[in-house]
């Protein structure tokens, strides 16, 4: 009950005061000058984050390692016409599903530099999947090195963090991981 008189008092104090269509033409030419005053304070001027250096070596390459799963690639990008090379062959030959070509593609989707750097990356360890993930890792790390600017978008992707997901081991009397024997009531 005596938060509604509350209420109530403070809507009464609210209609005493007078619009400011009202007002004198005094308080009109103070009013500015004091606005003024009151908003300096209220936010300090905080100094934007400074770029990252490129980091690119005397051939004009950026370098990086991407790693997935049990895959670990070297990456080197440069700028070109946009020919991805694996362990020395086309991307077509080494990776022949389609959908992990566009894995290896999508840091130039997001940075919108498609077609823009010649990749060049030596893979090993685990299966294609894995490979597919660790150059497109590779090829984030190294696009960020190449381009300083290009790393908000590519982080707020997700590409920047290492995929930490690992087969989980085998279980003695177990099957597999979790799978367990058939079970034989009697």
């Amino acid at each position: 009950m005596s938060d509604t008189r509350q209420s109530l008092s403070d809507l009464k104090d609210l209609a005493a005061v007078t619009p400011a269509a009202e007002a004198p033409a005094a308080t009109e030419a103070a009013a500015p000058a004091a606005a003024a005053e009151e908003a300096a304070p209220e936010a300090p001027y905080v100094e934007p984050m400074p770029l990252r250096e490129q980091i690119i070596d005397a051939q004009g390459r950026a370098y990086a390692t991407g790693r997935r799963k049990d895959a670990v690639a070297r990456v080197w990008i440069k700028p070109g016409s946009g020919k991805i090379t694996v362990n020395g062959r086309d991307q077509e030959v080494y990776f022949a599903r389609p959908t992990l070509r566009l894995v290896l593609n999508q840091p130039f989707g997001i940075a919108g530099r498609e077609g823009a750097y010649d990749v060049v990356a030596t893979v090993k360890g685990g299966g294609l999947s894995g490979q597919a993930g660790a150059v497109k890792h590779g090829i984030s790390q190294a696009l960020t090195k190449f381009e300083p600017i290009l790393r908000a978008p590519v982080k707020a992707a997700g590409f920047l963090t290492r995929d930490s997901r690992t087969v989980e081991r085998k279980k003695y009397g177990k099957a597999k991981a979790r799978k367990s024997f058939q079970f034989s009531k009697r």
